[in-house]
C-alpha cells in the first residue's frame, strides 16, 4: 500500500501510521462498496483541520469517483474489465465471482458461449406473461391458467414468480396465482400504481372469486401491502385471508423471534386439524 500524505493542523503532517488509520476510518465512512484493490491510491492533499472528517470525506470520494491517481486497472484487458463489470451487476454477484464467471466462459467453446448469449438474448426478446395472473409464460395465458382441474374462485397472491414456484413444488394449492410484480415500498419508489393490484380487483369483480389468499413477504413492507389489498377488496363480497406465521417445522422455540412466537400462540389450530392436514 502507498503511504498515505495528509496534513492536520497548524500544517503538520501524520505520521504514515496515523494518516493509514485516518483514512481506513473515512474508507469505511465514505464507500462501502469500494474494493481492497483500489486501495492502494496515493492522497497527497492539504487540509485546513485535521478533523474536518466532512472536507476530508468530500475528497476522498471525489479522488476515488474521478479515478484521479493514475493507477491502472487491476485487469489485463478493459474487454475483460467491462465484462466483470456487467457481470457484478446481477443480484449476488460481486466482482471476485464475476471474475471467476467471466474466466469460465472464456474457457469455453464459441458454440457455448453462443448458446449461453442465445438463450439470454432470446428470454428477455420472447419471454411473455401470462394476461390473466401476470405470470410467466410461453403462450398468452399460462399454463396454471389454462389448467381446467384448477380451482379459478381461489387466488393466492404473491410478490414474483419465484414464489409461484415454491408454492406449486409444496403441491398443495389447486387455486390460481395472480403476481403483482413486487410490493409497496416507498424508500424504493413503489407505489401501488407500480405493481398489478388493480387487474386483481378486477378479476375479483368479474370472476366470481370466493377467496383470495394473501402470500406475500412477513415483512413491513409485505403487511402495508397486505392491508392495501385488504381495503382495495372490501367493496367485493370476497373472503380475504393470508398464509399462516409461526415456528418452522424443526426450529426450537427457544429461538424463535418475539414477533414469529406472538403469532404462533395468537394463530395457534387445533392438533386434530394439525394432524389431518399432515397426514393427507
Amino acid at each position: 500500500m502507498y503511504l498515505i500524505k495528509l496534513r492536520g493542523k497548524n500544517n503538520r503532517k501524520f505520521s504514515n501510521g496515523k494518516a493509514t488509520n485516518l483514512f481506513n476510518m473515512m474508507r469505511n465512512e465514505c464507500d462501502k462498496n469500494l474494493e481492497k484493490e483500489r486501495y492502494g491510491y496515493q492522497i497527497s492533499r492539504d487540509l485546513p483541520h485535521s478533523k474536518d472528517i466532512c472536507s476530508i470525506k468530500r475528497i476522498v470520494v471525489s479522488l476515488f469517483n474521478k479515478n484521479t491517481f493514475g493507477m491502472s486497472s487491476q485487469y489485463p484487458s478493459i474487454l475483460l474489465e467491462n465484462a466483470v463489470n456487467e457481470f457484478a451487476k446481477l443480484p449476488g454477484i460481486g466482482k471476485k465471482t464475476a471474475l471467476r464467471l467471466v474466466l469460465h466462459l472464456l474457457r469455453q467453446d464459441a458454440a457455448n458461449v453462443e448458446k449461453f448469449i442465445s438463450a439470454i438474448a432470446t428470454l428477455k426478446q420472447e419471454i411473455k406473461y401470462c394476461s390473466l395472473c401476470h405470470n410467466i409464460s410461453d403462450s398468452e395465458v399460462c399454463s396454471i391458467c389454462a389448467d381446467k382441474s384448477r380451482d379459478p374462485s381461489l387466488i393466492c397472491v404473491v410478490e414474483n414468480v419465484k414464489e409461484v414456484m415454491a408454492i406449486e413444488g409444496t403441491m398443495q394449492f389447486k387455486g390460481l396465482y395472480h403476481v403483482l410484480g413486487g410490493i409497496i415500498s416507498p424508500i424504493d419508489g413503489i407505489g401501488p400504481s407500480d405493481l398489478e393490484i388493480d387487474s386483481l380487483a378486477e378479476r375479483v369483480k368479474t370472476d366470481n372469486i370466493e377467496e383470495v389468499i394473501l402470500a406475500l413477504s412477513a415483512t413491513m413492507e409485505g403487511d402495508t401491502t397486505n392491508f392495501y389489498i385488504y381495503r382495495k377488496l372490501q367493496p367485493y363480497n370476497v373472503k380475504v385471508s393470508i398464509i399462516a406465521r409461526g415456528v418452522s417445522i424443526g426450529d426450537e422455540i427457544e429461538y424463535a423471534d418475539e414477533v414469529t412466537l406472538g403469532r404462533s400462540i395468537l394463530n395457534r389450530t387445533p392438533f386434530d386439524e394439525t394432524y389431518k392436514s399432515t397426514s393427507k
